[in-house]
């Protein structure tokens, strides 16, 4: 009888056994998984800052212990790449338009959703910032122009 009971006894301990091994077994694949996905986002950015390399730094500060990135004056910079990239984006769309332009047609451009009012307010404050800058014109009905 002494035997048996070993047995149930060893069993049950091998029971407990198996099911810790389950649990850290499925921690390990969650944390390999998580593991991948910070490798793709590694990789993606690697190729973003080979792809800016070229591009020159804006010029950042700490505004409320945050990085904030400054717009230069335009009189400031030699040229626009000191703005940050959707910034030179936006000043190339007004520049290469035939005349003033709207923010929704800015927007277009950009590929954003022009219907919705809420989407474009961003991209009008940082065509305002542009205007306020210097590197683009704001008139009168709204529209924006680039400076000569």
């Amino acid at each position: 009888m002494q035997e048996r009971q070993w047995i149930t006894t060893r069993r049950s301990e091998l029971d407990a056994l198996a099911e810790e091994l389950a649990k850290q077994l499925q921690e390990v694949q969650a944390e390999r998984d998580e593991l991948a996905i910070a490798e793709r986002v590694l990789n993606r950015l690697a190729e973003q800052a080979r792809a800016d390399a070229g591009a020159v730094a804006p010029v950042s500060a700490k505004v409320a212990g945050r990085a904030v990135l400054l717009i230069p004056h335009r009189s400031d910079a030699a040229d626009a790449g000191a703005l940050p990239g959707d910034y030179r984006k936006i000043l190339a769309i007004v520049r290469e338009a035939d005349g003033p332009v709207q923010v929704r047609a800015v927007g277009e451009r950009l590929g954003l959703d022009a219907s919705v009012r809420g989407k474009l307010e961003p991209l009008r404050a940082k065509m305002t910032k542009l205007a306020d800058r210097g590197w683009l014109h704001k008139r009168g009905d709204g529209r924006f122009t680039a400076r000569p």
